[in-house]
């Protein structure tokens, strides 16, 4: 019997084939032209970093702004001849030089810095990164997930009759899941293991330009680096050519929001002391999985929510405001993955119900299941299994009638080490302690009080 597997280790397993999934990377540019970006831009970019920098290495300009040094010296040509910025050193080589600004050019990159503090890695065009998107997207339809890889993640001892082949078709379609279920089922750490199953990796850019507006969209706690399994493969793949360093190789994204999630946080936001703005969960989550958690408790109601995600879900893109009322098409590329407590019949009329792709009831688990998911949590916590011990829990579920529900051996075993430190040991009283205090309970039975106070 398959194990269930709700440890949350934060790494996906990537599979052999993950060195065939690696994203199309764009080549390194050579020129400005090939950047995509306009002089002005560039120029800007350059000043403001050696304003708050003082004398500035060529070296250092690329590791900050993510350009080459070929591009950073065609710009810097420029600046020299406008009398912008002039060489403060030059060492042997013509690549071991230091730049700084003039008079005239700390007055402009002053006022660079008054209309938009952002000094960061050079964006990349919205055309590029929709490109980059598509192609990505393409790959991803290319694996499909098979069977076995759901078993190994999911576990068959915890899924019902045809949840497997329900899951794995709404990864394949990439149509949207609703797991719904009573809390403490284990609706969000299910949902969350769906992430294992996305495999290879994505060129995420740091940001976009839009006219003048940059779009900050890489974050580094949300957009993973390469998994140990997957770092041989990056790099051979950053070795055999040189690439364009304002993409970032990640594993695919899983973002997940809760109760949090409101109007604003699903539009741009601008970052006043960045001078960006920051890209929208569902932007970041593209070629990922977003996962919204806790639906019905959030500020914006499950049905405005829902149609306001569904239709550019189903085009593929985002309407966007800018300020001027300008509106910029944003790729909306991902698995959608809702989570919540509520009969979904309370929180959708039948219309919208009917327009989320795949439902899956998440309830209680079987015996079997339940046992084998308290026997891993044992030897994550590290803990010795007494079988005896676990044997007095499923007596307490059933005096008690309460159904064995994924989050409670977790919970349990959590207890047991509050209460006894770092020799945390699992036995009967320990456990019927760590019980009396996650659920209140005043009615154990009597023969286990007895026990516990001779």
């Amino acid at each position: 019997m398959t194990e269930v597997d709700y440890s949350m280790s934060g790494e996906r397993a990537p599979r052999p084939t993950d060195a065939n999934l690696m994203p199309p990377l764009p080549p390194q540019p050579k020129s400005l032209r090939e950047t995509g970006l306009e002089r002005p831009l560039v120029v800007e970019l350059i000043a403001k970093l050696m304003f708050v920098s003082g004398k500035t290495h060529l070296s250092a300009m690329t590791t900050r702004l993510r350009l080459s040094i070929n591009v950073l010296r065609e710009v810097l040509d420029f600046m020299v001849a406008e009398q912008m910025a002039e060489v403060a050193w030059r060492g042997e080589s013509e690549i071991d030089v230091q730049y700084q600004l003039t008079g005239a050019g700390k007055q402009r990159a002053s006022a660079f810095l008054e209309r938009c503090a952002y000094i960061g890695a050079a964006p990349v065009t919205l055309e590029a990164y929709r490109a980059m998107v598509a192609r990505q997207s393409w790959l991803a339809q290319e694996q499909r997930v098979g069977s076995d890889d759901l078993a190994a993640v999911l576990g068959s001892a915890h899924a019902g009759p045809g949840m497997l082949d329900v899951v794995g078709a709404a990864l394949h379609s990439g149509r949207s899941l609703l797991l719904y279920g009573p809390p403490g089922s284990g609706k969000s750490t299910l949902a969350l293991q769906l992430g294992q199953l996305l495999h290879g990796l994505v060129a995420v850019p740091y940001a976009i330009v839009v006219g003048q507006d940059i779009i900050e969209l890489y974050d580094p706690a949300q957009h993973l680096p390469p998994a140990p399994q997957q770092a041989s493969h990056a790099r051979q793949a950053l070795e055999r050519r040189s690439t364009d360093i304002r993409w970032v190789l990640c594993q695919r994204p899983v973002i997940h929001v809760g109760a949090e999630l409101d109007a604003g946080m699903l539009a741009l936001r601008h970052d006043a002391s960045g001078g960006c703005y920051q890209a929208p969960p569902h932007v970041r989550a593209n070629n990922g999985m977003l996962i919204i958690d806790d639906l019905g408790r959030q500020r914006l109601g499950a049905q405005e929510l829902l149609r306001w995600l569904m239709q550019p879900l189903a085009r593929g893109s985002d309407q966007l405001g800018l300020p001027g009322g300008v509106q910029i098409s944003m790729p909306f590329d991902n698995a959608l993955v809702l989570a919540t407590n509520v009969p979904p019949g309370e929180l959708f009329d039948a219309a919208l119900l009917r327009r989320i792709g795949y439902k899956v009831q998440v309830g209680p688990l079987a015996e079997s299941a339940y046992r084998a998911l308290f026997r891993q949590r044992c030897r994550l916590a590290g803990m010795a299994i007494d079988e005896r011990a676990l044997n007095h829990l499923l007596q307490l579920h059933g005096a008690q009638g309460r159904p064995l529900l994924a989050s409670y051996p977790g919970e349990l075993l959590a207890r047991i080490g509050d209460f006894a430190g770092c020799e945390a040991r699992l036995t009967v009283a320990a456990l019927e302690q760590a019980w009396s205090s996650l659920f209140a309970s005043c009615d154990m039975p009597a023969a286990s009080l007895c026990e516990r106070i001779a």
